[in-house]
């Protein structure tokens, strides 16, 4: 498929913008990262439990099908056991 030189520069400029917001994202990147290793370090989450609460936020977060989150919390309890004996 042939480009025109106008097609050409905006696929530049979108590069361009794209690398830019890219890179404005790193540090909240690192961030996660960070939270993500602090969590594991201080044995507070294992990286399964990361992953399965991480899962289930980014479902809630997409209103997805409550049967898929109830499966991912199952999955989650599963892992974790049931440490809220308080009742």
């Amino acid at each position: 498929m042939s480009h025109g030189p106008e097609t050409r520069a905006k696929m530049i400029e979108y590069i361009r913008i794209l690398k830019s917001i890219e890179d404005e994202m790193e540090p909240y990147k690192e961030a996660k990262r960070e939270l993500k290793k602090d969590f594991q370090s201080n044995g507070w989450l294992s990286r399964e439990d990361i992953s399965h609460i991480t899962r289930a936020y980014r479902m809630l977060k997409k209103n997805e099908s409550i049967d898929e989150l109830v499966a991912a919390y199952g999955a989650l309890t599963s892992v974790a056991g049931d440490t809220n004996d308080d009742s």
